[in-house]
């Protein structure tokens, strides 16, 4: 009773704070109005007021009739690429799941590492870091997420809500955006500022240039983080994981559903491969629909009936497609009422500070404003400004555009802040005050790292 006064009393702070906004300004104010609407929404996500996939539907009820979106950026926001990505991942997952595939390749993962939860934490880190660092951070989180549910699963009911499962759940999420980092193509924002740079300001970022940066840093970050869970842990690092993974053979199901699972892995990490060599474009979230539709029509051996069928589906995270389009649409109401405009100006006055100090500087803007919009709409909008003001002002270009752009990568503490985040957030092991709390943690630590580096290196 206690806890639910509480939210009560939360919901209805938030409520009349956002109600006071809107009376004051008369709600004809649009930049005061995504004010009010963005600050509504972020402390409902923090505290869990209410259901945070509910929140993540306010702009459906507030954006057009304050006048901050028209229908079609709404609806764009909620139908963005991504969500047709997590769509599909989460449907190849199930396939994985439905067919016991992702317990076989996580015995193989235990049998490789130790039966040690140190260990376990320590393959999953690097294995997942590795991967991402060449194929996207969202690819990476949905391929890794099925094996570690699976180790999970394979623990006494009564353990399965332990610090492990909760290092375990997050080491995939902060692994795939850390590992992101360390190549040019390892995340989506990474080539997007090397395309404003050479586009706008003729400056070439060639893949060495990010790597010789970028990968120790990645590096670096990992085995922090490593070092960090294993202090976590406590007494649990003692202990060997409570494994039930049974050695069987491998099923015809189960190698049908690996095969599709393999060939969308395929299509993700050589795609601009095979768009150079076939001509056919496609995004990372065709040739995951591509798989999930496969999943639907390749039959099992055993009956004929498909691998999947859509009764399979009740079990999807269906309310994380609304939170990542929530927070998409989040991102379009700062952007178009001036919000990010508002926070560009910030920079004006900060022209004669020390590099170190405007590095710093950026990167903690960078990092908590990644945590409440996409980190690619964020280099996106931000780029050309830091560029242009480091060129006015004499600082390096490259130098603050990279920062920029790994602190976007590098936000920890949302689920809508990155992709992984939202992936982890949606295996329902992590809470999102859980989330936060570790977050902060590592934002502090990454603002820290990347600083350094940029100082040091730059």
């Amino acid at each position: 009773m206690l806890q639910l006064d509480w939210k009560r009393m939360l919901a209805a702070f938030g409520a009349f704070s956002f109600l006071m906004v809107l009376i004051t300004t008369r709600a004809t104010d649009s930049y005061w109005n995504a004010v009010a609407l963005g600050g509504l929404m972020i402390f409902f996500w923090i505290f869990e007021v209410i259901s945070i996939y509910i929140t993540a539907l306010f702009p459906f009820i507030f954006a057009i009739p304050l006048g901050l979106l028209n229908t079609a950026d709404l609806a764009a926001s909620y139908g963005n690429n991504n969500v047709y990505l997590f769509f599909g991942g989460f449907v190849l997952a199930l396939g994985l799941e439905k067919w016991k595939v992702h317990e076989q390749i996580a015995r193989r993962i235990i049998n490789v590492v130790g039966d040690s939860k140190p260990r376990i934490l320590l393959g999953f880190i690097l294995s997942t870091g590795f991967l991402s660092m060449w194929i996207s951070n969202t690819a990476t989180a949905l391929m890794m997420l099925p094996m570690a549910i699976a180790i999970i699963h394979a623990m006494p009911v009564a353990h399965q809500k332990s610090k492990f499962s909760l290092l375990l759940m997050l080491s995939i999420a902060y692994a795939s955006s850390i590992g992101g980092v360390g190549t040019l193509v390892g995340s989506p924002p990474n080539t997007q500022m090397a395309a404003i740079l050479q586009k706008n300001f003729h400056i070439t970022v060639s893949f060495f240039d990010w790597m010789k940066i970028g990968m120790p840093l990645a590096i670096t970050m990992l085995l922090v983080m490593y070092g960090i869970f294993y202090v976590a842990l406590g007494k649990e690092r003692k202990e060997l994981h409570d494994v039930n993974l049974p050695n069987v053979p491998w099923t015809n199901e189960q190698l049908r559903a690996l095969s599709i699972f393999g060939l969308v892995v395929i299509l993700w990490s050589f795609r601009e491969l095979i768009t150079s060599a076939t001509g056919l474009n496609y995004g990372d979230e065709s040739a995951a629909i591509f798989g999930a539709i496969l999943l639907f029509i390749v039959p099992g051996k055993s009956d004929k009936k498909p691998l999947l069928d859509w009764k399979d589906t009740e079990k999807l995270p269906w309310g994380i497609l609304l939170l990542f389009g929530g927070g998409l649409a989040l991102a379009q109401i700062f952007e178009k009422n001036g919000v990010v405009e508002s926070l560009t100006k910030v920079f004006q006055s900060y022209e004669n500070m020390s590099v170190p100090a405007i590095v710093l500087l950026v990167v903690v803007i960078s990092v908590f404003a990644s945590e409440v919009m996409s980190n690619l709409a964020l280099v996106t909008i931000f780029v050309p400004v830091i560029a242009s003001f480091a060129k006015e002002s004499g600082y390096d270009v490259f130098q603050l555009c990279f920062s920029l752009t790994l602190g976007a990568s590098l936000a920890f503490m949302m689920p809508v802040g990155t992709p992984p985040n939202a992936i982890v957030f949606s295996s329902g092991h992590v809470k999102i005050h859980q989330m936060v709390k570790m977050g902060f943690l590592f934002n502090v630590i990454g603002i820290a790292l990347i600083s350094l580096f940029a100082i040091l290196f730059l």
